[in-house]
Formats: structure tokens, sequence, C-alpha cells
């Protein structure tokens, strides 16, 4: 019985290996043909571009192999569609037609490879397998172009955040070394408050600069141990309560007894703390946050629910959007990178948990994190 399972599950995991291919044609000869001979992948058939373009947006495709001649929609009209949708899909046109304007046209909407009929078996395989190897780099030079592009604006706003807190120190320092201001002055205890505040926040973006770092060039993945969650929320509240130094904010927390999980700590305490950290930020001057964990079937769910200021209802699908900010008092000066919600989703599905949030402006905001309990164990 375990040598079937063993060999059920190793056949399962070859199977999801293997590639996709569309094949698009009128005729079903051809189609048959073309499956004969690419028995090695996974093929999918159709009968001419519109339905190969309804599958297509279904996801999971690989390579597209098209006719040129079709019904409804041709395969030039289809390569269009497709190269607009996802410039990286790799699609091969088949043709029994040496016609140059048809080729030229096909080239300009970014063919990547011909095939003629009659169909040269070895020529479609060859042809397959070179398309297969193109997609991927395709797809690797989108990701170095994306990660360059996502660098670029992270150093930008690096720099802005830092910016200004630096320059309120610096300023302060320099009055203080020139004597402009005097030390025992009330005025100028103030100011060491709120110097102090700045410093605060700055070691704050620091702390956050270096876990985004990590994530963004390591890429790792999670490092699990064993965790109680009775243990660390009420950890967790504590902190953020002493750093948002909000006295008027009361806090309260109820538990279940939740098993011991493995998570990874750092990235599960990230998550959790951003989520809080926002709530007592958000809160009004006397406002109230309730966080829940409960012990549910398969699964235990974190809940932060404050009674604050709320977001508005269109910018809710924005919230897990890289560098994506809440102005909640229209400033203009949203402190923070706008990336904690991002990795709060991105820790919480690695660990094969969810996200949400429901909000109303001047009613609050309920936030769920669920964690499951039994996929999350050690094997």
């Amino acid at each position: 019985m375990l040598e079937l399972t063993a060999q059920h599950t190793q056949d399962l995991l070859q199977d999801r290996d293997k590639k996709t291919i569309l094949i698009v044609d009128d005729e079903g000869v051809i189609r048959d043909l073309c499956k004969r001979v690419l028995n090695d992948y996974h093929i999918v058939e159709a009968g001419d571009g519109q339905e190969a373009y309804e599958i297509f947006l279904r996801g999971g495709i690989d390579v597209i192999l098209t006719d040129v001649m079709m019904p409804r929609m041709d395969g030039i009209e289809l390569l269009k569609k497709l190269k607009e949708r996802e410039p990286t899909m790799v699609v091969i046109i088949m043709t029994g037609f040496a016609d140059k304007d048809l080729i030229l046209k096909a080239l300009k909407a970014d063919a990547d490879d011909f095939i003629t009929k009659p169909l040269n078996l070895l020529q479609l395989k060859s042809a397959i397998s070179k398309a297969l190897v193109k997609k991927a780099l395709k797809e690797e030079i989108a990701n170095l172009r994306n990660l360059d592009r996502f660098k670029t604006v992270f150093l930008s706003l690096v720099s802005h955040k830092f910016r200004t807190p630096i320059t309120s120190i610096s300023l302060f320092l320099q009055n203080l070394a020139s004597g402009v201001i005097d030390p025992s002055d009330d005025g100028a205890k103030e100011h060491i408050k709120l110097i102090y505040n700045e410093a605060c926040y700055l070691g704050n973006l620091v702390t956050d600069l270096l876990t985004f770092s990590s994530v963004m060039d390591s890429g790792a993945g999670l490092h699990l141990e064993p965790c109680t969650l009775n243990l660390l929320l009420p950890r967790l509240l504590q902190e953020a309560q002493v750093v948002s130094d909000r006295s008027g904010v009361t806090v309260h927390i109820t538990q279940d007894t939740v098993p011991e999980l493995m998570l990874d700590r750092d990235k599960v305490s990230f998550a959790v703390r951003q989520v809080i950290n926002n709530a007592i930020k958000f809160s009004k001057e006397t406002g109230v946050v309730c966080v829940t964990l409960r012990n549910l079937e398969n699964q235990c769910e974190i809940t932060v629910q404050d009674n604050g200021i709320g977001i508005p209802t269109e910018q809710l699908p924005k919230l897990f959007e890289k560098f994506y900010q809440v102005d909640a008092e229209h400033t203009g000066q949203v402190r923070g990178f706008g990336l904690g919600l991002f990795y709060v989703r991105e820790f919480i599905r690695m660990h094969g948990g969810t996200v949400s949030i429901e909000s109303e402006e001047n009613v609050g905001t309920r936030v769920v994190i669920t964690l499951p309990s039994k996929a999350s164990q050690s094997p």
C-alpha cells in the first residue's frame, strides 16, 4: 500500500511538471496529428481563435501553436490579442502559405516562430522545445525588469522618507550646538521630545527596511519553528502600545487556547505587528483596539478590530498593492513605505493562510488573518 502511494505521488509530481500546449486549428486531423507527436506534453485543443483565446484566459498555457486561416478569429488576430494580454506568451504560427505580407503581419505582431504545412514532425517537436526555452528566458527577463523597476522606485521612496526626519534632527542639533536653543528652556524640552520621536520613527523605518530588503534580495522561504500564538500575540500588542505612544487608545485581547504551530516566527510577527500598529495608528484619540485569537476547525483566526477613522470603500481593493498608502488626513505626508500590507499578505499566504480587510469610514476597520493549523504542522 505504501509503495502504491509513493508511486502515485511521484506520478503526480511528474504530471505537474508537464508543460501545456494549446493547439489551435479548425481541422481536427491537424490537431490530432500534433497531439500524437507532442505526447510528452499536456495538450489542449481549440477549433478557432475565439475558442483559443477563451481557453488562454483561464490560465495554465505555456505555448500556443496556431493556424492562420480559421473562422470567427484568425491566427493573426489571436496573436495580437495574446501579446496584448501577456507579452511573454510564446506563439508559433502554422501556415501553408508562403505569403510575405502574412508573415510580415505575424512578425509585426511578435510571432515567435513559424512552421509550414504540411507539417514536418521533427521540426514540430524541435520548435516546441525551443519555444519553451524562449518562454523561460522571456519570463526571466520580465522578472528582472520588474525587480529593477521595483528597486528604483523603492530607493527613491527610501530617500524621500528618510530625508524629512534626518533634516529635522540635523537642524535641531545645529541650533543646539550654536547656542540658539537653550536646553533648559520649556520650549526646547518640547523640541527635544519631538526630535526623540523622529529618532524613534527612523529606527522603525530601518527595522522595516531591513525586513523588506531581506525579502527582496534573498527571496527566502519559510524558516519554520514551533510557535505559540497565545504567547506571541500579547507580546506584540504590548510592543505596539509602547512604540505608538498613544495613551488614549485602549487595547484588549481575547484568546482561545491554540495548539503550537510550525511557523516562521519573524514573518508572522511582522504581519501581525503591522496590522496591530495600523489599528492603533488610525484609531481616534480615545479609541479601542480589540485583538481576538480563535481556534477553529483546521485553522486559527486572528482578528484585529478598531473603531477608528476607517478606510474609504474605493481604496480597499488597493490596500495590498506595493507602495500604496492611505492618506486619511489628506496631508500628502504619509509615513512609512507603503509595503506593510503587501508583505502582510505575502507572508501569510506563504503559510497557506489568508488576509481580509473590512472597513467603513468613521466606523472602523476589521482585519482577519487565518493560519492553517494542520497544514502548518511539521511532517
